[in-house]
């Protein structure tokens, strides 16, 4: 199955996605929202998927239909560097950026304005690296399993030590991959249990790339159960595919992204419109809802299947160790595992 097709339904659930009526307060002022339709149209970088990126364009436009949104879409390391070619020639075209890795954005913070959307109080302050950046998008971390072949399903992190899962049943993205998976491999080792890579290395894991592969190996039962962020395998069950997936009772860790509004913006009116869209309630509900989102407020508008939030708390690393520990840590978790880049 192809992320593509299970995207084609959800354009028609988009299209059936009843926007509530909200005072325009809640996105921003009226001379904001006339400002930016005025202007009418806005250039957005993104490192996420670009079928997922259309559908939150789309919802955008429901409620805001006068401007149109130009999307640029890359893996994040090319974003970065197209970000600083353009910026040292003097020809940023970027109006807005959505970004999953929070330290490489960072260290570009001073292209970008200082922004805040009107319901600020509304986000963790632990999801924040900067006054700047915002969590538009924010991932999380399931774990799951092909219904045909596991009987005995796991439900908690450290069951993915368990020796009855040996020979390659568990699959896994390496650690190296980027910033969402290095936030799993720190979870690991930071809230399950010290020796978790140790073992789990034990039991042969089968090592993918990305989460792509990943969960197509898991659908096609390559591999019996795969630690995955969310929205790559709810893509899966939305299509009907022999998965399903847990979010387990020592935490799920999400990895907020670093979305911010350039300094050489053309259309700052319409691209704060779109940021205030994007993290106001109705917007991180319908990503929550229709892509599999997980949310950085503080009271999630909606939450994904199977989520109490009695028993589920999301964990988010340390700003200061995410960059830190990555290279020594993911050396040893090379090792551990036997990978080689």
């Amino acid at each position: 199955m192809k992320r593509r097709t299970m995207l084609a339904g959800l354009a028609g659930a988009a299209a059936s996605w009843t926007l509530p009526a909200a005072a325009q307060d809640e996105f921003g002022s009226k001379d904001l929202v006339a400002a930016a339709e005025k202007e009418g149209s806005l250039t957005y970088y993104t490192a996420n998927f670009a079928e997922v990126e259309q559908e939150v364009i789309k919802a955008f436009n429901k409620r805001f239909p006068k401007i149109k949104v130009a999307m640029v879409r890359a893996p994040g390391g090319q974003i970065i560097t197209r970000i600083k070619t353009e910026a040292a020639a003097g020809k940023l075209a970027a109006d807005v950026v959505n970004h999953s890795d929070r330290g490489l954005m960072l260290a570009i913070e001073d292209l970008f304005q200082d922004y805040t959307p009107p319901n600020a109080s509304d986000y963790r302050p632990d999801a924040l690296v900067s006054p700047k950046f915002w969590p538009g998008v924010t991932l999380g971390w399931s774990i799951a399993y092909n219904t045909q072949l596991v009987k005995n399903a796991p439900k908690t992190w450290a069951d993915l030590t368990k020796a009855e899962y040996k020979d390659k049943q568990i699959g896994q993205v390496v650690g190296p991959s980027g910033g969402t998976t290095w936030t799993r491999v720190m979870f690991e080792r930071q809230v399950v249990d010290p020796d978790y890579w140790k073992k789990q290395a034990a039991l042969g894991i089968a090592l993918y790339p990305s989460g792509a592969p990943l969960s197509d190996a898991l659908v096609r039962g390559e591999v019996s159960i795969a630690p995955l962020l969310y929205n790559i395998i709810y893509t899966k069950i939305v299509e009907g595919a022999p998965a399903e997936a847990i979010f387990a009772p020592e935490g799920v860790p999400i990895i907020p992204y670093a979305d911010g509004i350039t300094k050489t913006s053309k259309s700052p009116n319409a691209s704060r419109l779109f940021m205030n869209w994007r993290l106001s309630k109705e917007g991180q509900a319908f990503a929550i809802k229709n892509l599999g989102n997980i949310t950085s407020m503080k009271e999630p508008p909606a939450f994904p299947k199977g989520w109490d939030p009695k028993l589920i708390k999301v964990w988010v690393p340390k700003g200061d160790e995410f960059e830190k520990l990555r290279e020594p840590w993911l050396d040893e978790w090379n090792k551990t595992y036997g990978y080689r880049q």
